[in-house]
């Protein structure tokens, strides 16, 4: 269904989508890792996926920090 080959860059965020959201288990502001399409919540230990452009937002999908991802 998509047209977008292994080479073209990852779907970016809308900026003012990210100036929105945040995380829905500490209300902490989000970091987004281009990187790993992913947003995450420091706060909560968590990392949100972003698939097609579409951030989830669900505690259940996120992936839990590794202790150096953290920061300590």
């Amino acid at each position: 269904m998509s047209n977008s080959s292994p080479s073209e860059p990852a779907l970016e965020l809308d900026p003012k989508l990210l100036e929105i959201l945040v995380c829905p288990v500490t209300r902490a502001t989000l970091i987004y890792d281009r990187e790993k399409q992913e947003l995450v919540s420091k706060a909560a230990g968590l990392a949100y996926p972003i698939r097609e452009g579409i951030p989830i937002m669900l505690p259940e999908e996120a992936r839990e920090l590794s202790d150096a991802e953290r920061g300590g």
